[in-house]
């Protein structure tokens, strides 16, 4: 399970988050919903360890994760898939995988095994600079760089924003897959309520930083959307 207990984050002297709480169970997939500009890409770079100042508690299975540096929290097994994918460019494909793996444990970096099966398309163009790929496909990169990390938790934000039809639904059911095959647990920023309800178990609703709905995935009513998604 990742928990988090009366969580605030800060950039500089602007608090963005206040008072969160929010449970990931695990191999569980938990959607977090809200308008934009509510908190949504902060809440996962405060569990990330990015933003300037947090206080609260994180745990990650058990073990108190609130003093852990970034690069300590991915060692732990915390993914991220940041909006915008940030891949670098002038890399190959490889090299834009193999680079997650420097935060596994125990073992040599390598692609992940389910990465051909995910995105045969990767595999087809390992060479290629990865910023001649088209936004999808560098969306793709981005979760495989994630998984050769060896995760116990994904974090993902929005990883269908502004990609092609065709390559959405490729996303979506990798997100599927990673949840059910290798049993991640995921917390997944998202805007399209109707994903949200196939693919979550749980969700949390955001407004102004704060939590102000959540619960198990059938709580998500057209009622919720309306009162805090809708303008």
């Amino acid at each position: 399970m990742l928990a988090l207990d009366s969580v605030s984050s800060f950039y500089g002297r602007s608090q963005v988050l206040h008072d969160l709480s929010a449970r990931a169970e695990s191999r569980k997939i938990l959607a977090v919903l809200g308008r934009n500009g509510v908190g949504k890409t902060t809440l996962l770079r405060t569990i990330m360890g990015l933003t300037d100042k947090a206080t609260g508690t994180l745990f990650l299975d058990g073990a108190d994760l609130t003093a852990a540096a970034t690069h300590e929290r991915a060692r732990a097994g915390i993914g991220y898939v940041p909006q915008g994918r940030q891949i670098i460019p002038d890399f190959s494909v490889r090299e834009n995988i193999l680079m997650g793996g420097f935060a596994a444990q125990g073992s040599r970096r390598r692609i992940p095994e389910i990465v051909p099966e995910l995105f045969p398309y990767l595999m087809e163009n390992l060479d290629r600079p990865g910023g001649l790929l088209s936004g999808g496909q560098q969306q793709q990169l981005a979760v495989a760089r994630a998984l050769a990390a060896r995760p116990k938790v994904l974090l993902m934000d929005e990883p269908t924003e502004g990609i092609q039809p065709n390559i959405v639904e490729l996303i979506q059911k990798a997100i599927v897959r990673l949840n059910e095959d290798l049993h991640l647990t995921i917390v997944l920023v998202e805007q399209n309520v109707a994903f949200a309800r196939q693919a979550a178990h749980a969700f949390i609703m955001m407004e102004n930083g704060r939590a102000v709905a959540g619960g198990p995935i059938d709580g998500l009513t057209d009622d919720v959307v309306q009162r805090h998604m809708m303008i």
